[in-house]
């Protein structure tokens, strides 16, 4: 994988570049950051060969696709023997409610990403999918006020 200290500006200009706007054409692209196409391409596949571009995605209105209801939830676990941990990891990780899953350095122990289509579906899958996990200790759930800013 190429660190960012082998990346120059140009290099940097591409994935601004990207990172705004995925699916700009690769003479746009060329045109943006002042190289021809074979080149900027060139850089573009190095780039993902590298594991620096590590995909292309759709920005999808949640509420387009009932679930524009978000919640963020801290979760501690009961303990944290690696077998615990690696199921409880695996459990959730595969929930399609969950769409963002961290293990965190000091408390919480997960920061938990869920989108719904209202609450009374995060309540369901609350009671049924998480409250019956023995390995939770303690969790708590966020709700949002304002998005302001992503």
């Amino acid at each position: 994988m190429r660190n960012s200290k082998e990346m120059d500006d140009t290099d940097r200009a591409i994935l601004e570049h990207l990172r705004s706007e995925g699916r700009l054409t690769n003479q746009d692209l060329a045109d943006r950051v002042g190289l021809t196409p074979a080149p900027c391409l060139r850089r573009v596949r190095r780039l993902e060969e590298d594991g620096v571009i590590t995909g292309y995605a759709a920005q999808v209105d949640p509420n387009a696709v009932g679930e524009g209801f978000e919640v963020l939830m801290h979760a501690d676990l009961v303990a944290k023997d690696l077998p615990t941990v690696e199921a409880f990891e695996a459990r959730v990780a595969a929930m399609p409610e969950v769409v963002e899953l961290r293990r965190m350095f000091g408390i919480p122990d997960y920061f938990i990403r869920v989108r719904v289509a209202d609450i009374e579906h995060y309540e369901r899958w609350l009671t049924t999918d998480i409250m019956g996990d023995v390995a939770i200790a303690r969790m708590d759930s966020r709700l949002t006020m304002k998005l302001l800013k992503i």
